[in-house]
């Protein structure tokens, strides 16, 4: 095996026994392509580069050889490059990527045009119907041109998806490697919430006593982010309410901060109509003092008194008829039928489909860490235990109802 090709896998399984093969065009972007076809290693796939001839220009081939493991297609042979790569056979690609892409190479493809290797490959793999991913990288007076976007519509009528770039400095800039990778995932993954509307929320909300101090808790919205990664990922609309976070928002979702639990409360019941799944994550202040405005004193003793605030869980039981509801309750310090009997007993108040239970008070589990110790528990009374990554106790939840 080549050196490599020792990261593969080493941030997750999603695309484990894939084969990509990344096309890349002569742009500027094209210095991005290696860390692309790194990360999309990463996560498990086996990139095969395919470079034009302008590329080749911008990065060297052997670049990409070291990038990947694979030797780069340059040109088309005797050997038939490009249906080893994307004709009928079992060992073809799983999905194509063209990371960047210039207009040129999308207007090729849009008029079914074959005279260079990309355009071959291209025009082959949505021959045999294989996936393909576009992420344009170019001027804004191209992209902007009528006829490329006539031709970029042309695509998308036929399958093709387009990564948007990100557009600044006059230029279309090639979409986030992140982005591109997420959607590659999406698109080869399990589709079995496609078509479902998903409202996840996570992370701590904050409830001020004066103008800079709030009460909190330690929670770092991990495991609601992983729950709606992975909700997009199988092929949801999703939609992340988040309070206060310690992890980076995954860029592919819909996300809308809320500070306080009320303000997580009113958003809740605003987006809550028309979802599939509810996944309350968020780890709420159940208290809340009276804010005063300015600044208190530090000078002298400060006493507060704590207010219940709205249950979210309690405040959509109505809609449970429309939505699959699930619950996470964290306990601190008890034994695992305590825990289960309170948890049992919350799910049960709340008419939910499953509650996920931990005790935040174990080392290295629960707040602020990137693993979980849970207990899934069923209405009724079932029970699956769980350890692990935060990204893993998402997929179990998921495949768990």
């Amino acid at each position: 095996m080549h050196s490599s090709k020792d990261i593969t896998g080493s941030k997750g399984s999603e695309l484990k026994g894939r084969r990509i093969a990344l096309c890349i065009c002569g742009s500027v972007a094209a210095v991005k392509s290696p860390e692309l076809a790194r990360e999309l290693m990463r996560h498990g796939a086996e990139v095969l580069p395919v470079m034009s001839y302008a590329a080749t220009g911008m990065i060297r081939p052997e670049l990409m050889h070291w990038a990947t493991g694979n030797v780069p297609v340059t040109k088309l042979s005797g050997d038939a490059e490009h249906l080893m790569l994307c004709g009928r056979q079992k060992s073809r690609a799983d999905l194509v990527i063209v990371a960047p892409a210039t207009a040129s190479i999308i207007g090729k493809l849009a008029s079914g045009i074959d005279d260079t290797p990309i355009a071959t490959i291209l025009i082959t793999a949505l021959g045999s119907r294989i996936p393909i991913i576009i992420a344009p990288a170019m001027h804004l007076s191209i992209g902007e041109n009528p006829v490329v976007r006539e031709n970029i519509k042309r695509l998308k009528a036929l399958g093709v998806e387009f990564v948007e770039p990100a557009k600044s400095e006059g230029k279309a800039k090639m979409a986030d490697i992140d982005l591109i990778t997420s959607l590659a995932m999406r698109m080869l993954y399990k589709k079995d919430l496609m078509g479902k509307r998903v409202l996840v929320t996570a992370g701590a909300t904050r409830e001020y006593i004066d103008d800079i101090r709030f009460i909190s808790n330690p929670s770092s919205g991990r495991m609601g982010v992983e729950l709606a990664r992975e909700a997009y990922l199988r092929g949801a609309d999703v939609l992340l309410l988040y309070g206060h976070v310690d992890v980076e928002l995954p860029r592919c979702i819909r996300s809308k901060h809320a500070e306080t639990t009320e303000d997580m409360h009113r958003e809740v019941l605003a987006n809550l109509r028309g979802n599939d799944i509810v996944v309350l994550a968020a780890a709420p202040a159940d208290f809340a003092p009276k804010k005063r405005k300015g600044k208190i004193s530090s000078n002298a003793s400060l006493k507060l008194t704590l207010r219940p605030v709205p249950k979210i869980s309690d405040a959509i039981k109505r809609f449970k008829k429309s939505a699959k509801l699930i619950l996470f309750k964290a306990e601190s310090h008890v034994t695992e039928s305590e825990m289960k009997r309170i948890a049992l007993k919350k799910l049960r108040a709340c008419n939910a489909d499953m509650i996920i239970a931990n005790d935040v008070g174990k080392h290295g589990t629960g707040f602020a860490s990137e693993t979980n110790e849970v207990m899934l528990i069923k209405p009724d009374g079932s029970v699956k235990k769980a350890k692990g990554k935060k990204s893993e106790i998402a997929k179990l939840v998921f495949d768990s109802f």
